[in-house]
C-alpha cells in the first residue's frame, strides 16, 4: 500500500499505479451523458488521465483547467479527467470555467477503478475518493508514463505528462 500525504498528514493508498511500459488495467467509468465509457471509448487515441478527488477543490479545479488549455494543441489526444464527483457536478464545473478541451469522467457507479489504477484513499478524511495522480497512455493503452502525486494538495507534473506523449 503506498503512502500519500494530505497536508503533512500521512494517507494510506489502496492498489498499485500502473506502470511505464504495462498494459493500463480495464476501466469503465461513467461520462457526462451518464453513458458508460471504457478506455475503448478512445480507441486509436493518447490519453492523459488527470484522476484527483474532486473538482470542487482548488487544486484540482486547476489541474482541469491547465490540462484543458494544454490538450486544445494535442493532436490524437484526450484528457480524461477522472473524480468522484457527480457528472451533473462536472459538467457545471466546465460550463462556469468554458473548458471544452478535456472529457469528464465518474468514478461514483464503479468505484472499483480507483484500486485498479492505485488511486484508492484508504484513509484519512477523503477516504473513499482518488489520490491525485496522472497516467499517459499511448494509443494501445500501454503506460507511458505515471505519477501518484505525493501531496494531495500539490499539482501534478504538467511538463513531465505532457513529454511522455
Amino acid at each position: 500500500m503506498a503512502t500519500v500525504t494530505l497536508r503533512g498528514n500521512p494517507v494510506e493508498v489502496a492498489g498499485k499505479l500502473p506502470s511505464k511500459g504495462e498494459q493500463a488495467p480495464a476501466l469503465q467509468l461513467t461520462g457526462g451523458d451518464l453513458a458508460e465509457v471504457s478506455l475503448a471509448s478512445y480507441a486509436g487515441k493518447r490519453k492523459i488521465l488527470n484522476i484527483f478527488p474532486s473538482v470542487d477543490t482548488p487544486t484540482c479545479a486547476t489541474s482541469v483547467r491547465k490540462f484543458n488549455e494544454k490538450a486544445a494543441a494535442l493532436s490524437d489526444t484526450v484528457v480524461l479527467c477522472v473524480s468522484a464527483d457527480l457528472p451533473f457536478a462536472q459538467k457545471r464545473f466546465c460550463g462556469a470555467e468554458g473548458i471544452e478541451n478535456v472529457a469528464t469522467l465518474s468514478t461514483f457507479r464503479n468505484p472499483a477503478f480507483a484500486e485498479a489504477y492505485g488511486v484508492k484513499l484508504a484513509s484519512g478524511p477523503l477516504a473513499g475518493l482518488t489520490a491525485r495522480a496522472v497516467v499517459v497512455l499511448d494509443a494501445d493503452d500501454k503506460v507511458l508514463h505515471s505519477q501518484l502525486v505525493g501531496e494531495i494538495a500539490d499539482e501534478p507534473d504538467y511538463a513531465a505528462a505532457l513529454a511522455a506523449l
